[in-house]
């Protein structure tokens, strides 16, 4: 049975605690004895804290209540994977807590963290170099800290293999049903999120939700250009073809969109091309060539390195796990 260990510092937060034990807690195997709803569990999940009387919060950060975890954070060394929810971005990880993370990770263990959880991964020096998400409202912040995370605001979770990282509370769900499915398949993970009352792959990313604070002296959304690029993906533009539509510098846009955005023009229009070569290799039959072509990558190759440098797979590789078999 796999075990995974939810690492709670204090002043973890309530609910991202909760999400672990919820999607693991639900995941069974599919054969099921004559009579029963689910088939035998699949993961073992406990609790790791780091004090006794540990403070657990709400969203505002206050104190919601106190618990006691039933193992002590050293425990966590014992798990397949560990899982690290969020603290407060005002308070430093404790040290022992990091050390467990670092051994765990020498060890070859996977460890994910929730939300601003990956500001503990940060600390602890596990996303140096590596991509990584947190809420958007804290990616600025990650960025600050820890310059030598690679943060990306705009996706809903980053599978890095051994190190994962999702963004806000909600998509706790999102990365623990795709862990599920990386362990035990897509019917298992489809079963486990039916149960919940999830959808097993949620499309999309943190852009919709994410509120654009203009700087002082910037007027004017880019909202308008984002969308004239959505129906353009196709279309081998560059960075001036952009300005032009913007009728901005090129100079002038990149700040702008990265104000508003978190990245720059050249690197949205990016994620939006692997997001729709997503799409059709999950609904379509079209071949990788021709989905290459009309989401603007040019050549199978190309798709081949960008796709699976965001995504973790080879386009065909993705199409075997995730087309529905009807369309196979």
């Amino acid at each position: 049975m796999h075990r995974v260990a939810v690492l709670a510092a204090n002043h973890v937060k309530g609910l991202e605690l909760a999400i672990p034990g919820q999607v693991f807690g639900t995941a069974h195997s599919a054969e099921k004895s004559e009579g029963a709803v689910f088939g035998a569990p699949l993961y073992d999940v406990f609790i790791c804290g780091e004090r006794p009387d540990q403070v657990v919060v709400g969203r505002s950060g206050s104190e919601m209540y106190r618990m006691t975890a039933p193992y002590e954070v050293s425990a966590a060394l014992s798990a397949d994977t560990v899982i690290v929810p969020g603290i407060r971005t005002d308070l430093e990880a404790p040290g022992e807590v990091l050390d467990v993370l670092r051994e765990a990770h020498r060890r070859g263990t996977r460890i994910a963290s929730i939300c601003c959880g990956a500001f503990v991964l940060a600390a602890a020096g596990l996303l140096d170099g590596r991509r990584a998400s947190t809420h958007w409202t804290n990616a600025a912040l990650l960025a600050e800290r820890f310059p030598q995370v690679e943060v990306d605001p705009d996706v809903l979770f980053v599978d890095g293999g051994d190190v994962l990282t999702s963004a806000g509370a909600a998509t706790g769900l999102d990365l623990c049903i795709h862990m599920v499915r990386n362990d035990f398949g897509a019917a298992v993970a489809a079963d486990t999120a039916r149960h919940i009352v999830i959808a097993p792959q949620r499309a999309g990313s943190q852009a919709p939700f994410i509120v654009h604070h203009e700087s002082p002296g910037s007027t004017g959304s880019l909202q308008p250009t984002m969308e004239w690029l959505q129906l353009r993906l196709g279309e081998p533009l560059t960075l001036s073809d952009i300005a032009r539509h913007a009728a901005l510098s090129t100079r002038t846009l990149g700040r702008k969109f990265h104000e508003q955005t978190g990245t720059s023009p050249l690197q949205w229009l990016l994620v939006q091309r692997v997001r729709w070569a997503r799409e059709l290799l999950e609904s379509s039959d079209l071949s990788v060539e021709e989905i290459a072509r009309q989401c603007g990558f040019g050549t199978a190759i190309n798709l081949r390195k960008h796709f699976t440098r965001r995504i973790g797979l080879a386009p065909q590789a993705y199409r075997r796990v995730f087309q529905p078999p009807a369309q196979r």
